[in-house]
């Protein structure tokens, strides 16, 4: 059976290596793709002004009541645009003070002082922000998680999309204005809508409830930005499956389609607080680790073909932000090589997957 797999794999592998990018491409197109919406239809950095209490907002970090504020952009015809916005903080690692200055947020905004915009369409959006306001370097791990984000939106139409931002704080409460790289995430809503399906919330589940196309791609995935830090069956305590995974589902129940989000965990983006999952025997995020299922491994062939017909796709996103510096895309780029290589070949194909995956998770 491991022989027939390896076989597979190994043609495959070639296959991928000499196909046109036209064929990939045909092979590739998803069955069902909504438009996205104007904010996430371009990948360019979008600069914006937030004006708000933000002394108040960072010290109460409220988690349900929101703070009132603006927002400021251009429009499409290059004049400036404020509309009303309100905000409160979000999370639950990068909200604690003992870990982040400044947590991230919940943008609240009117769809019809929008209507016309960019943020046409748009409600209610996470923020991922800075979390550090006077250590530059943490603006990289925040474009380090983007690209994470950027690479499975390149693998597949269900996930989210995100844009980068450069936004100036004001604080209406006399803090000094500052600038800082950011990036949002669009509603989960929207990600179900554009997949012909709808959002749920369920208890914990098993491996078998899910989609198994779609489960197989994010284990992959996660194992190669090096993240453990999410499950595709429990939630954390008291709280509905999945962990940093959100579900779709075109019936409301099984079989459901895995969403991961929140990688600022994974050692692609290697933050300075990040630590291993106590739960696995790693002593540092950037050690990969493999949490697929064995009853997808006859899946291993058409996934991994998946991600070589990406590479590409993936590398040239990496080049292409401008916002990323030298340093943090030399670590980016090294930790996407070391998972090509371990994709390389049938025998890195089954000592790194094959042989590693898990009967249950």
């Amino acid at each position: 059976m491991r022989l027939a797999l390896k076989l597979l794999i190994g043609a495959l592998i070639f296959a991928a290596l000499f196909i046109s990018p036209t064929a990939a491409a045909q092979q590739d197109e998803p069955a069902v793709s909504g438009a996205l919406a104007p904010l996430f239809a371009d990948h360019s950095p979008l600069r914006m002004t937030i004006e708000a209490p933000l002394t108040t907002l960072m010290e109460d970090r409220p988690e349900l009541m929101y703070l009132d504020g603006t927002l400021t952009f251009a429009g499409y015809d290059g004049a400036r645009k404020t509309v009303d916005l309100k905000l409160r903080t979000r999370g639950n690692y990068r909200r604690g003070k003992d870990h982040c200055d400044f947590a991230p947020i919940r943008l609240n905004l009117r769809k019809k002082q929008v209507a016309g915009t960019v943020f046409d369409g748009q409600d209610k959006l996470k923020l991922v922000t800075h979390c550090k306001n006077n250590v530059s370097y943490y603006e990289q791990i925040v474009m380090r998680e983007y690209v994470a984000y950027r690479i499975f939106q390149l693998l597949t139409d269900k996930s989210y999309s995100v844009r980068p931002l450069q936004i100036t704080y004001i604080d209406t409460e006399g803090a000094r204005p500052m600038t800082k790289l950011a990036f949002v995430i669009e509603d989960d809503g929207d990600v179900a809508e554009r997949a012909g399906m709808k959002s749920v919330k369920s208890p914990d589940i098993t491996d078998n409830d899910h989609d198994p196309r779609q489960q197989n791609l994010v284990n992959v995935f996660e194992y190669m930005i090096g993240n453990t830090e999410y499950s595709l069956v429990r939630g954390e305590p008291n709280k509905n499956c999945c962990h940093n995974t959100d579900l779709m589902s075109a019936t409301g129940g099984p079989p459901y389609t895995p969403l991961p989000y929140d990688f600022d965990f994974a050692g692609i983006v290697n933050a300075p607080y990040a630590q291993p999952n106590p739960r696995y025997d790693i002593r540092d995020v950037r050690i990969r680790l493999y949490k697929g299922v064995c009853r997808n491994n006859d899946l291993l062939p058409d996934t991994i073909q998946l991600f070589l017909q990406k590479k590409d796709a993936i590398y040239a996103a990496v080049e292409e932000l401008d916002l990323l510096k030298s340093r943090a895309r030399r670590s980016v780029v090294s930790y996407l090589d070391a998972f090509y290589k371990r994709i390389s070949t049938p025998k890195n194909i089954d000592r790194n997957f094959v042989a590693k995956c898990l009967e249950k998770t």
